[in-house]
Parts: C-alpha cells; sequence; structure tokens
C-alpha cells in the first residue's frame, strides 16, 4: 500500500491512503491521525490501512484527487534521520573531489551520519539557495522507515523492522563540505533540509523488485528536463538496509519513525549517469583536468523517482525547484 500525509494546521499532517497508480486519496485519520501515529501502533494499524488501501483499489470508498502540492513529506518531521552511504562508487568519487582518502574499512563498515529530522521536506517544496557559492547539489537516494527497532539487531532479522520504503533528495551545499569535515566532527551547515518522496509504500508493494534489503529498479534524476541519471539501485548496494540496521543499532535503539537512509544512488558504470552533480563534476576532472557542470542554480529543477518493469512511479516523483535565498 502507499501512504502519505497531507498538510494542515498542525505539524505532523494528516495521514491519507494512496491508489497504486497515486491519483486517488482516502483519508486514513479513524484509523491513525498520522503516519508517526501508525507506526507507533503498527500491529494493529497495518491490517486496517491494509484493508482501506484496497478499498481505494477497488472504489468501495469514497476518494479524492491527489495534489502533489498540498502534501508533506510522508513523515514532516521524523525522530531520528540516519543517513547512510551504501554505494561505495559514490564514497570513492566524492572522497577524490575534495583530495581525502577512502576508509580502510570502506568494504566492512558502512558511513553513516545523523541529519536534521525536526523539519523534512515535501516533494515539491522550492530548495533555498541563499549564496551561489555554497555549491547546491542535489543527492538522490532511497531511504526505509523503520518500526521499534531493538539495540543489537543483526542484519538476519532487520526485515521485520522495515515498515515503509521511500525516496530522498538528501541536499548538500558542496562548498560548506570541506571546512566542516576539516573540523573532525561531522556534516551541520552543509546539509540543509532533506525532500521526501510524496508516497511512503510498504516493502510488498514493490514485488520482486525488494530482495535482500535493497531495491532492485533504477533510480531516475532529471534536472531541467534532461536525463542525469538511471543507475541501479539493487545489486550495486555494498551494504543492504539490513546491514545498515545491523550496524546503526550497535549500541542503540531506534524508536518508531526512524528514517534510515541508503545514501547517494551510485553505479560504478558511467554510462548509468549520475543521481548527484559532484559525481558528474569528478568524472569531468578525471576525464579532462577540469569540472565544467555547474552545481544547482536559480530557476533550475531537479526531479527523482523511481519507475517500476511496468513504468508505474512507484513512490511519486521529488519535482523541486531552486529558489534563491
Amino acid at each position: 500500500m502507499l501512504l502519505a500525509t497531507l498538510r494542515d494546521e498542525t505539524p505532523d499532517g494528516t495521514l491519507i491512503v494512496v491508489s497504486r497508480r497515486g491519483d486517488r486519496f482516502a483519508p486514513a485519520a479513524a484509523i491513525a491521525r498520522t503516519l508517526q501515529g501508525a507506526l507507533d501502533d503498527w500491529d494493529r494499524a497495518h491490517a486496517a490501512l491494509a484493508s482501506l488501501f484496497a478499498a481505494v483499489e477497488t472504489g468501495s470508498v469514497p476518494t479524492q484527487p491527489v495534489d502533489l502540492n498540498a502534501l508533506a513529506a510522508p513523515l514532516p518531521r521524523a525522530y531520528e534521520w540516519v543517513d547512510g552511504s551504501a554505494y561505495l562508487s559514490h564514497i570513492a568519487l566524492v572522497r577524490k573531489a575534495r583530495g581525502a582518502e577512502v576508509p580502510k574499512t570502506l568494504r566492512t563498515e558502512p558511513l553513516v551520519y545523523q541529519g536534521g529530522s525536526g523539519v523534512l521536506l515535501g516533494a515539491t517544496a522550492p530548495l533555498v539557495l541563499p549564496n551561489p557559492d555554497w555549491g547546491l547539489d542535489f543527492e538522490g537516494e532511497v531511504a526505509v522507515v523503520l518500526g521499534a527497532t531493538p539495540a543489537g539487531t543483526r542484519s538476519v532479522r532487520a526485515s521485520q523492522y522495515v515498515r515503509l520504503v521511500m525516496l530522498a533528495n538528501d541536499v548538500t551545499y558542496r562548498g560548506l563540505v570541506p571546512a566542516e569535515l576539516e573540523k573532525a566532527f561531522g556534516f551541520f551547515s552543509s546539509k540543509p533540509a532533506t525532500a521526501f518522496s510524496p508516497f511512503a509504500a510498504t516493502p510488498d508493494e514493490l514485488g520482486p523488485a525488494w530482495q535482500d534489503g535493497r531495491v532492485h529498479l533504477p533510480l531516475r534524476s532529471t534536472l531541467n528536463g534532461v536525463l542525469v541519471g538511471d543507475p541501479d539501485a539493487g545489486a550495486p548496494m555494498h551494504f543492504s538496509f539490513y546491514d545498515l540496521v545491523e550496524h546503526i543499532t550497535k549500541t542503540r535503539g531506534f524508536t518508531a519513525g526512524t528514517i534510515l537512509g541508503s545514501g547517494t544512488v551510485s553505479n560504478e558504470d558511467p554510462a548509468r549517469g549520475v543521481s548527484c552533480l559532484v559525481e558528474r563534476r569528478m568524472r569531468e576532472t578525471i576525464e579532462s583536468g577540469a569540472a565544467t557542470t555547474p552545481f544547482l542554480r536559480p530557476g533550475d529543477r531537479i526531479r527523482i523517482e523511481m519507475l517500476d518493469a511496468a513504468g508505474r512511479n512507484v513512490f511519486g516523483s521529488i519535482e523541486q525547484e531552486v529558489v534563491a535565498g
């Protein structure tokens, strides 16, 4: 099933159930007023939401047309937003871009950082650029929403804690990254609010594309209507979401509603393009000695989406315009 959040006067919005085509919805407030509420009571809410989803699909309940501009992020705010970096080709290219070595544990231990989760953007929210020198970049990712996950969860048991799957645009100000990381204390100002796809899907909605804790579909990104990449999000994901769960729960548990990101989807094959501009710039530097692709500027529009084998836009599109701050 597909779930989404309709913006209202409250910080967490109102939960709705969306049709498989993403064009109609039914309110779900009688089951749970918010998505966080549903996640907190998942054993009960899941069955009721699935029944409502079936009714939406058969047309046996009243529905309304979906207006993507009226939707918030599925979770407009979350207890935690933990982002990994599970695609090794992305790590290698980005580290090379800033003249840094890859970690010695690259293949054995995932990279993660904790992003800001108090303000999460809807799929059509503008991308604000206060200063062009900050180097605004998009980053197309896959993310999962966890149920309450105990400390010490092993990867072989992690599947039972994955509630939902969605897409993310983990925006980065590339020009602010080097100075921040030089302090050896992690990202902060270089990571503004993250945007998420309009719909969050239960893993079963992906069918055979959801395997081994990975989404085996291409992630398609277009900039100003031009394709910049459609890398495979599946097999090249070195650490699965199950591996990432094991890593983050090494010393503590996580509450229901925690969002866990894959990191920028990336393939070694240049023909598959990119899910962020810094990778393209690094490849340009390797090939010709200098980067020629600019970072995002006011008026640019980035679109991130994932189509299944039948051409269905599974999560709806993240489509954002850059505006001057």
